[in-house]
């Protein structure tokens, strides 16, 4: 679980809800159903309108990431190349077919397995230089989904303001009618600037730096997979591939 993103999320929370109460106004002045419908809903419809339906389905299933990230272990992953480099060079690249038969990361089982198959540094670097780059691009054009949402609600918390203003106005010879429109209007620029700036672009940069950090761990796969095919020294494979532990996790 990512703590930092749990707190981040209720210190937001906790201080518009403190910002709204601390001088005697009602937190409960805040929830406004249909506020809330033209804001969320607004905002969830033009962003279907905007993206593919891939792009729109990947986006919801990328979500989760904000608090429960992929699970990754940078130094397992050193320790595991490190281990298949020795091996092949003490028993040659085709004893490493073992591995590749259990390894459950794709991206990882087809590096293994262009090395099994003889192919050179050049064309492993090519191939897998290119998955890298398609799913990078894929990922973060799912993660600025939520930058997108970000940049709707802000104009639909408007759309909501100037709608219930046109409430009031519709009733003005109803005075018990007024409180409620006028509600609507400004909780509804509450929703929209607070959602956009607490919530979907802060997500959005999130899941944009998950990414970015998934395509440096399969860089180093791809360089670990180049020192084997090159036949490497385990030693200095250790030494190429720690440096990535250095610069993705400040190690």
């Amino acid at each position: 679980m990512d703590i930092l993103s749990v707190f981040g999320a209720l210190l937001a929370a906790l201080a518009i809800i403190l910002g709204q109460t601390i001088d005697g106004g009602q937190y409960s002045s805040l929830l406004n159903l249909p506020a809330f419908l033209i804001v969320v809903g607004g905002s969830i419809g033009a962003i279907m309108l905007q993206v593919p339906m891939a792009t729109f389905k990947h986006a919801i299933k990328m979500f989760h990431w904000v608090i429960f990230p992929p699970v990754d272990n940078l130094q397992t992953t050193i320790n595991k190349i490190v281990n298949w480099s020795d091996i092949a060079r003490k028993e040659g690249i085709l004893s490493l077919d073992r591995f590749a038969r259990i390894e459950d990361d794709p991206y990882t089982n087809n590096a293994l397995q262009l090395l099994i198959d003889g192919k050179t540094p050049e064309i492993i670097r090519r191939t897998l230089e290119t998955e890298i780059d398609t799913r990078e691009d894929f990922d973060l054009i799912a993660a600025k989904v939520y930058e997108a949402m970000g940049g709707y609600t802000p104009t639909l918390g408007i759309l909501g303001a100037v709608m219930g203003l046109i409430h009031v106005m519709e009733n003005l010879s109803e005075p018990s009618s007024l409180g409620q429109g006028i509600a609507t209007a400004f909780v509804a620029t509450v929703y929209g600037v607070g959602l956009a700036n607490l919530f979907l672009i802060p997500v959005s940069k999130k899941l944009s730096h998950i990414v970015v950090k998934q395509s440096r761990e399969r860089e180093m796969i791809l360089e670990g997979i180049l020192c084997i095919s090159e036949g490497d020294n385990p030693r200095n494979v250790s030494v190429r591939l720690n440096s990535y532990l250095r610069n993705v996790y400040g190690a």
